[in-house]
């Protein structure tokens, strides 16, 4: 799967996860740029990104998490072994 495919249906995820159409999230996006993206929801969502793509993350990879791009690189590594 490729970075532009997996950064589509990460966009829909957290639009899902925070219940707002207008989020757009690129490589940059840290939880500093979304409004109501704390502690609580940053687990939700990995929970929601987890099952949307069928992967499990490493808790060690989530704390290296420091934005979206990490996100993606992390994903696009699990997907597509």
């Amino acid at each position: 799967m490729e970075e532009q495919e997996i950064l589509l249906q990460l966009n829909n995820v957290f639009r899902k996860c925070f219940k707002r159409q207008d989020i757009t999230v690129s490589p940059e996006t840290s939880a500093a740029d979304v409004t109501g993206w704390d502690s609580l929801t940053h687990m939700i969502l990995i929970n929601d990104i987890e099952r949307h793509f069928s992967i499990k993350f490493k808790l060690m990879e989530i704390m290296k998490f420091n934005n979206v791009g990490d996100m993606l690189a992390c994903i696009k590594k699990k997907v597509n072994t």
